[in-house]
């Protein structure tokens, strides 16, 4: 047996693809520790859903590995001299899955299902104040604007604007069971809880994707299992049974060592890890409270722990990569590790050794993040804040933000949440009134945001984004600590060459060789 694993683990691996379709030399097996949550773009948000959805759908637009927009679907597009009209050109020769034109209607029929139905989008805010989406012919849609939106192009890039086929239409188990797109993989069929199997598309032509592949993908199948049990995805790795997958932290250096796997660590992700709190009762109504948790964490330290160099330290509201992020610019106003000036906040606010703040410290499973938040647990010890740790779902997670600040009383709450977006227009989504969960927000800030949407010179935007960074950590509503935290991290067969990882976490297997 290859790498002299134990038997326990090959049995475990038996166990694990049991109910799973046999892969043949020609499919690549992507393992990943969860499942999607559905096959529609408009009706879920995760990174799980996203990765795949990536395979299936194309957008208008795509993001070059510099993070610049560059055409897609459409092979130009142009904005009126007042910002609010985005005409887009579309190709002549793209084909849906179902071998029907990708056409105008198509534009039509997704963006309309988006903002104007019963059921929206749940990024419905993202699209800006789109009033229409009119067909000029078969290959010319126009977007019209109430007001200049700055980020609506590069949305136009993003996995929720995934152009659709209005041929789904018609199927009753869209987003369950059926899926027709345009991308370089078509759906052949979804196991829930266990794998989706994704043919190779002969039809595709590659318009914009940063991949070294013009054409249709190079393998027959694509097949994305789930399986939650991190040793056996690295078991399956290194008996040849799977190709890629998402490999424990706890295992990186190990693969990292095997010359036999190649792991890939995304840069450019958007995605931003930082502390927030529930801001509408005691103690975290008051900006000294929340300044002090952040003064009393080492963040530099407890990345090196718990990560090494896997991830960075973040110091603003939006992560590397991402328009208006300026690491000088956020430490000016970031609040440094300085623990006696963190006694010195709780002291003002009535807490010491006799009576220090008792406060919930929350996050989602997964990536060690309960190994981060044991860190900072200890840290916040050392100056009088006692945090109880709690872990739970994703979903659990966002529900209970919301929640914790609807709450009039009960514990300091305050949690590790990551977000990932292409654009500085992210902080308006969190922050603007209400809020993602009705959390941080002022006045103040909210005509700040009001204003990043709405000014569309590049130049003046980065000054006005610069503002939101501005309050944002002056008030620690936001405490920035490190980029990526989610989903990041590859692990490779080296038998299979090909595989990148594009901006945004965007991986890409359409020039991958299955051995």
């Amino acid at each position: 047996m290859r790498w002299g694993y134990k038997s326990l683990a090959v049995s475990a691996l038996a166990i694990a693809l049991g109910s799973q379709a046999f892969a043949s030399d020609s499919d690549i097996v992507w393992a990943r520790d969860g499942d999607i949550d559905s096959l529609d773009p408009h009706r879920a948000t995760s990174t799980l859903s996203r990765q795949v959805w990536y395979q299936i759908y194309d957008s208008l637009l795509e993001f070059a590995d510099d993070g610049s927009v560059v055409p897609n679907l459409a092979e130009s597009w142009d904005v009126s001299d007042d910002g609010t009209e985005i005409t887009f050109a579309l190709h002549d020769d793209i084909v849906c899955h179902d071998g029907t034109p990708f056409n105008a209607d198509d534009v039509v029929w997704t963006a309309e299902r988006a903002l104007f139905s019963d059921n929206p989008s749940l990024t419905k805010a993202s699209w800006g104040n789109v009033t229409s989406v009119d067909k000029i012919d078969e290959l010319t849609v126009k977007f019209v604007l109430e007001t200049p939106f700055g980020a609506f192009v590069p949305f136009m890039a993003d996995q929720f604007t995934s152009m659709l086929c209005d041929s789904n239409a018609e199927a009753d188990d869209f987003g369950t069971g059926s899926a027709i797109g345009t991308g370089p993989w078509k759906l052949a069929s979804w196991t829930k809880g266990s794998e989706i199997v994704l043919d190779a598309n002969p039809d595709y032509v590659n318009r914009g994707r940063p991949v070294d592949n013009p054409g249709a993908p190079k393998a027959d199948r694509l097949v994305v299992r789930t399986m939650p049990e991190g040793q056996t995805r690295v078991a399956g790795l290194r008996t040849g049974e799977l190709n890629v997958i998402v490999p424990p932290i706890q295992e990186v250096k190990s693969l990292q060592e095997d010359e036999a796997v190649e792991v890939h660590v995304a840069q450019g992700t958007g995605q931003n890890m930082f502390l927030q709190f529930a801001v509408n009762r005691p103690p975290f109504n008051d900006a000294r409270a929340r300044r002090a948790v952040s003064h009393a964490i080492d963040k530099d330290m407890a990345i090196k722990v718990v990560y090494g160099d896997l991830v960075e330290r973040q110091y603003c509201p939006v992560s590397r990569g991402v328009f208006g992020n300026d690491p000088e610019f956020c430490q000016q106003y970031d609040q440094d590790y300085d623990p006696e000036k963190a006694k010195e906040l709780l002291a003002e606010l009535g807490y010491g050794p006799n009576n220090p703040m008792e406060v919930i410290l929350a996050t989602w499973t997964g990536d060690n993040r309960e190994r981060m938040l044991q860190m900072l647990q200890n840290q916040l010890k050392q100056v009088g804040i006692d945090a109880s740790i709690e872990v739970m779902d994703i979903g659990t997670l966002n529900a209970r933000d919301t929640q914790e600040n609807n709450k009039a009383e009960g514990p300091g709450y305050m949690d590790l949440m990551g977000w990932t977006w292409f654009d500085p227009d992210l902080l308006y989504l969190l922050w603007h009134s209400p809020g993602a969960y009705e959390g941080f927000h002022t006045p103040e800030l909210d005509k700040i945001l009001e204003a990043t949407r709405t000014t569309v010179d590049p130049a003046e935007r980065e000054k006005v984004v610069k503002e939101a960074f501005k309050i944002l950590l002056e008030e620690a509503g936001q405490v920035p600590i490190y980029t990526p935290g989610w989903l990041w991290l590859y692990a490779v067969s080296a038998d299979t060459p090909g595989f990148k990882i594009g901006p945004f976490n965007r991986a890409q297997f359409s020039a991958m060789e299955a051995s």
